[in-house]
């Protein structure tokens, strides 16, 4: 290779002996591991920051804590400290900038709460790492036959939380903004699913909660659950399907990816006092 770097996009086939890249088009190519300076997963089709923007915003109404304000283009939910999703602020508008990260803090350190920033890539020029780095994985949804053996109901009956067996009250979890909930029970495997629009108009179920007790692991609940989740979605009107699923939990993206979820774009999660001090 030539002293300048050269970037190869594509279907990743092999890591040994050699590299091979399948391009869009055009045959397949071939590069010495030594040669290889980094590697980045893209989303399975080039996206556009307005759609990130847009399906961050229907997230946002699907798990908007108990409390929520709008502040110059920030969504700010706070939950109890339940969850990340449900205590953080999320920038949603085109007119989102860090200059008001001050008063993001004032507002959460009014309730007891970490002011934590759910940032999704590309949206606001933040650097810091942050933690929790998540996938957003999408998929196209269609209706289909229903599931037997699911159960759906409007709130999570007590066999829902002993299954789902994490320290969220029901409040939390039933939280929604101007959209429709359901939550699915197939013996000892959960789910819940949440449909709202994005502001170009996509209705999008988002799927989440997906839990199976240890002891039923590995016997297809967990997919007769989403599959359900999908069905009640397509009924509700949601015409896509999106999940968030941290970068570590290996399982879970094997299992979306083999119902037909690709990449959409990353979020992460930075405290805003951190950035404060360091402005």
């Amino acid at each position: 290779m030539s002293d300048g770097l050269t970037d190869v996009v594509g279907h990743l086939e092999a890591l040994a002996p050699m590299v091979i890249v399948r391009p869009k088009s055009g045959d397949d190519v071939e590069i010495d591991p030594a040669d290889v300076v980094s590697v980045r997963e893209l989303s399975h089709r080039p996206v556009r920051n307005s759609e990130i923007r847009a399906l961050e915003h229907a997230a946002a109404l699907a798990w908007p804590g108990t409390e929520q304000h709008w502040h110059d283009g920030w969504l700010l939910r706070a939950g109890s400290g339940h969850t990340s999703r449900a205590n953080s602020a999320v920038p949603l508008l085109f007119s989102s900038s860090t200059e008001v990260l001050s008063e993001i803090v004032s507002w959460y350190a009014e309730r007891g709460l970490a002011p934590w920033l759910a940032l999704p890539e590309r949206l606001l020029p933040i650097k810091a790492p942050g933690v929790k780095p998540t996938r957003v994985l999408v998929r196209d949804l269609s209706p289909a036959p229903s599931v037997p053996g699911v159960a759906l109901a409007e709130v999570p009956d007590e066999q829902w939380l002993r299954v789902y067996a994490r320290d969220v009250p029901p409040e939390i979890l039933t939280a929604v903004l101007d959209g429709a909930l359901t939550f699915a029970t197939a013996g000892a495997a959960v789910g819940r699913g949440a449909v709202t629009t994005a502001p170009d108009g996509v209705r999008w179920l988002g799927v989440s909660c997906v839990r199976v007790a240890e002891s039923a692991r590995r016997t297809g609940l967990a997919r007769m659950v989403c599959s359900a989740l999908q069905n009640w979605g397509a009924e509700q009107g949601a015409t896509r399907a999106y999940v968030q699923v941290l970068d570590e939990n290996l399982p879970a993206l094997r299992l979306y990816e083999s119902l037909g979820f690709r990449l959409h774009h990353r979020h992460r999660y930075v405290r805003a006092d951190s950035l404060v001090a360091h402005a």
